[in-house]
């Protein structure tokens, strides 16, 4: 027990230290509200950490956001995806402070990007102000809250960075308050056989492992009887007061006999490394069951920076004959623990459960380009584009071609290139490359033709076809008729939407001349602002033309007037 006891005074004071490098009284909140928080830093998201904190917004849009500190307005941008509309703002002290999802700018910002708007011609635009051109204090008006760009509901996503790397950090270590009292939860534990003659419970197979609640609060495993190399992962989150959101766990450490295996937190990473995510989950089993597996051992492939002790890989070498305790401690940033023992007991036994084995006749070298002919298709590996090697079921088609399944992550974009010979001139110029899903409902890939082949660059494996499309995108009014008087109207409405390859540009005007419609893709909305004050006619002619992914076109005209 002394041995456990010190071990956990270690990790708690290793986390404080680590803790202490950040500056606690320099920032204030974003929001005039109490911070609660849906998403929390490091949270495991598809093929990426999640590299801030998503603060709640009270279910509602346009709650004023306000500069943090003094600084300059170093990077802003208007995407359909991603953050929508962000503010980058980079202050004194070398830290820079990101806020996304906005619904809109202050005034200020808002005619600065709406000028460079008009000037481009374009709804999504990046641009990087002069030092010292848009300067702020600390609490000015910056934004509202939004819900723009790739959000699921309204909130904001707030970011503090490493002005010079880049690199984000957890924004709770800057002193900002969110109550809570609450240990992170345990779901599930697993134990994997990690060498060739490894087993675990008279499997060589993943193993779960059934745990109960002790009187301390703490939770015992069942004995696991094991041999050869093994490994333990587990399925939990973590959850803030007054929040019901299932976020992620700040802190994993794993001890054996009391030495430490396996320590690793979320206080900052590096976006160049965000991809490895996928070697620290178990990927097939989120591929089967959507449930995140974390593991507290390193597997091939992975390049991550996060681990402040890895012993032997995290990895537990089990003797016969011997007895082991192995204890995981999931931790919060404030200090709440889950501790979780597993007694492992040295014992090879007949093997009950075998691990079935998919052999196929494509061994993929992960170390070494690979190509392959599929018929109607070809396909191109570049050199570790997988973190493994693994046997590949690939399968020729007539008109498509199946590489893999989805449970196995690419960690580079390899090539997809098919012949499209067979086809007439007219099929072709209609034609693109689908990633097909669920009931072989096609996705647009980013397809490139040149002459006769269809190429596109991807991560995700799965089964691809051509397919042609040759309906145009539709376009219909929203909130205004034909021949309408919008005097007192404050936007016009449109929705546009298209049944295949998807919605690549569209354009806009009103008497001839450009205006700025803004896009948002959740509801398949155009919208309009009167605000712009361009018209300067009492019957204006509107014209919308949207162009979907493989050059079909739809052109909407309506006259309306207005005093």
């Amino acid at each position: 027990m002394r041995i456990t006891i010190l071990g956990l005074l270690l990790f708690i004071s290793l986390t404080i230290c680590a803790q202490d490098n950040y500056p606690k009284d320099v920032f204030r909140s974003p929001l005039d509200i109490p911070l609660i928080l849906s998403g929390n830093f490091g949270e495991l998201r598809s093929n990426h950490f999640h590299s801030g904190i998503d603060i709640k917004t009270q279910q509602r849009e346009g709650l004023p956001i306000y500069a943090i500190s003094e600084g300059t307005i170093s990077r802003i941008k208007v995407s359909l995806w991603g953050y929508g509309k962000v503010i980058y703002l980079a202050h004194p002290n070398g830290y820079t402070s990101v806020y996304g999802h906005l619904q809109k700018f202050s005034p200020e910002i808002e005619a600065y990007i709406k000028k460079i708007q008009y000037e481009k011609q374009s709804f999504e635009v990046e641009v990087f102000p002069d030092f010292g051109e848009l300067k702020v204090a600390k609490g000015d008006l910056i934004a509202y809250s939004g819900n723009t760009g790739g959000s699921a509901g309204p909130h904001l996503h707030f970011e503090i960075r490493n002005s010079a790397s880049e690199m984000p950090t957890n924004p709770l270590l800057y002193g900002l308050e969110v109550r809570d009292a609450t240990n992170p939860t345990l779901l599930e534990l697993f134990a994997y056989p990690l060498s060739s003659d490894a087993q675990i419970n008279q499997s060589n197979d993943l193993a779960q492992i059934n745990f109960t609640k002790q009187s301390d609060g703490s939770f015992l495993a069942d004995k696991v009887l094991a041999s050869g190399t093994i490994g333990f992962g587990f399925n939990a989150y973590d959850r803030q007061d007054m929040a019901a959101n299932k976020n992620g766990v700040f802190s994993v450490q794993q001890l054996v006999n009391g030495q430490v295996y396996t320590d690793f937190n979320f206080e900052k990473f590096s976006f160049s490394e965000t991809r490895y995510i996928n070697t620290l989950i178990d990927y097939d089993y989120f591929g089967k069951y959507r449930k995140w597996i974390t593991k507290c051992f390193k597997s091939p492939g992975n390049n991550l920076t996060i681990y402040n002790t890895l012993k032997n890989d995290g990895k537990i070498a089990v003797d016969e004959g011997m007895s082991y305790k192995i204890e995981i401690l999931l931790k919060d940033l404030s200090d709440n623990i889950t501790r979780v023992v597993i007694p492992v007991e040295g014992k090879k036994l007949p093997l009950k459960v075998i691990k079935e084995t998919n052999k196929t006749d494509t061994y993929i070298i992960a170390s070494k380009p690979n190509n392959y002919d599929l018929g109607a298709a070809k396909v191109y590996f570049p050199a570790n584009t997988f973190y493994e090697d693994f046997y590949m079921d690939l399968q020729k088609g007539n008109d498509t071609v199946t590489i893999h399944n989805g449970r196995m992550p690419a960690h580079r974009n390899f090539t997809i290139t098919f012949d499209a010979t067979k086809y007439s001139e007219e099929d072709r110029s209609k034609m693109f490359i689908a990633r097909l899903g669920n009931r072989l409902k096609p996705s647009y890939t980013s397809t490139y033709r040149r002459d006769n082949t269809f190429t596109t660059r991807t991560k995700n494996l799965g089964t691809y076809a051509l397919v042609k499309d040759t309906i145009a995108p539709q376009i219909r009014s929203k909130n205004f008729k034909d021949k309408q008087w919008l005097t007192n109207y404050r936007y016009l409405s449109l929705t546009i939407s298209d049944d295949l390859s998807g919605i690549d540009t569209y354009t806009a005007t009103l008497n001839g001349d450009w205006i700025l419609m803004e896009y948002e893709t959740k509801n398949n909305t155009l919208t309009y602002n009167f605000d712009d004050k361009i018209l300067d006619q009492k019957q204006c002619e509107l014209k919308v033309v949207v162009t979907d992914n493989v050059g079909n076109t739809s052109t909407f005209t309506s006259t309306f007037y207005r005093n």
